[in-house]
């Protein structure tokens, strides 16, 4: 039994001895990969602290160069500045005569707006309105007449107007209500004649301007 037993614990011992020897090689080699990367990141470390102290020189010598520079560019204009002062004093004749050609090229524009005007007026004002128009047609035509007939007949008489059945009959609507026409329906249609004793309406007019 004493044999078994000390031949047991030599086997585990040996077991030990192995495992133990292959950690100390794992341990040895896992050491000497993280030295190289320290080693490799001390040298990316110092080459940047010297780029570092590098730029920091760069960058003063700049700045302290910098207020020398604005100074020679503030010190070298002052001498056009004083040349080019003297044609300026050439430019207000130039505005002034500008500007009198054109108060004198705006006062015959004005004289010729002025004068057009009342030729526009007299124009607007001897135009016949619509509602002159149709009450004119149903005095003279003397019987009842429909809106087609009518619109039909004014559009005959006057080419350059556009005369619309719709507006006709809107216009002589109007006129019924203000009893300078009547209405009589005869069947499906609808005819008007003008009434005997018709007094014009100072609001004709803008009647006109609405339907047209």
């Amino acid at each position: 039994m004493s044999e078994a037993n000390s031949s047991h614990a030599t086997e585990l011992t040996s077991q030990y001895i192995a495992q133990v020897t292959g950690d100390l090689e794992r341990n040895a080699k896992e050491q000497e990969r993280i030295g190289q990367e320290i080693e490799t990141l001390q040298e990316q470390l110092h080459a940047l602290q010297h780029d570092h102290t590098v730029l920091v020189n760069m960058q003063q010598a700049l700045g302290s160069a910098n207020p020398a520079a604005e100074a020679d560019t503030a010190a070298a204009p002052s001498v056009p500045h004083q040349v080019s002062a003297e044609p300026k004093q050439s430019k207000p004749k130039k505005a002034s005569a500008t500007n009198a050609k054109k108060t004198a090229s705006k006062k015959p524009a004005a004289k010729d707006s002025s004068a057009k005007a009342p030729t526009a007026t007299a124009t607007a004002t001897a135009k016949p309105t619509l509602v002159d128009l149709i009450r004119g047609h149903l005095e003279q035509a003397g019987e009842p007449r429909s809106a087609a007939e009518i619109s039909a007949a004014l559009t005959q008489a006057h080419p350059d107007r556009s005369v619309k059945a719709t507006v006709v009959r809107t216009t002589l609507e109007g006129l019924v209500a203000k009893s300078h026409a009547h209405r009589a329906k005869q069947g499906s249609s609808v005819f008007y004649t003008a009434a005997a004793a018709s007094e014009p309406a100072p609001a004709e007019p803008q009647q006109e301007a609405v339907v047209g």
